[in-house]
């Protein structure tokens, strides 16, 4: 299976080499990962940015515990959440799923409705966590993604999710900033390359019932 080597030979990188930036074409690979990501009733309520522009990524810095991966990778991505599951959402989201397998909308209205009243049963803490972790799938794809065409990557929760909203401007938009991620190549001088990966044993991990 490539994607246990893929796996084992990623780890969150530390150093990035400023030298050398993604490929056009392996980042439109990565955004289409990103797109094929799964979420809850496939919405996708979130939006990605990738921030290639030096000067925002400096005034993102300090906001991001003066983490060189900021600066120094080929690109950052930043994962943003909507705050609200507006019904308009998902209106859309049934509307394209209409157009694009071609059937009569009425159809799927149905489903529409339920998932609103799903929605509605949930607490706004509840629908808070439950947008946030929609951006965690899509984070998953990309790391995958990268691992495949040996572009590092490094998942980071360690920024002022508020300071980027101010920064970014994602308040305006009804976003929030909710994980990132710096991509590029590894430095050589990465004191982290190479160490063995800590994971629980399998047999810790898992319980069959």
């Amino acid at each position: 299976m490539e994607l246990i080597k893929h796996l084992q030979w990623r780890y969150a990188t530390k150093k990035f080499d400023t030298t050398k930036k993604v490929a056009t074409d392996d980042l439109q690979k990565l955004k289409e990962a990103i797109q094929l990501s799964v979420s809850s009733y496939g919405l996708q309520l979130y939006k990605v940015l990738i921030i290639e522009n030096p000067d925002i990524r400096e005034q993102l810095k300090p906001v991001s515990w003066n983490q060189s991966q900021i600066t120094d990778a080929s690109h950052l991505f930043v994962f943003c959440n909507y705050t609200e599951a507006h019904s308009e959402a998902i209106d859309a989201f049934i509307k394209q799923t209409a157009n694009t397998r071609q059937l009569d909308i009425n159809r799927l209205n149905g489903y529409g409705d339920f998932i609103k009243e799903k929605l509605k049963e949930k607490t706004p803490e509840e629908i808070t966590s439950w947008l946030k972790s929609q951006t965690y799938l899509a984070l998953g794809n990309l790391l995958n993604a990268c691992a495949e065409l040996k572009i590092d990557a490094c998942p980071m929760e360690g920024f002022e999710p508020e300071a980027y909203n101010r920064i970014l401007r994602l308040n305006k938009q009804g976003l929030n900033a909710a994980v990132i991620a710096p991509i590029g190549y590894r430095h050589e001088d990465d004191h982290t390359i190479g160490l063995a990966k800590v994971r629980k044993p399998i047999t810790q991990l898992f319980d069959v019932l």
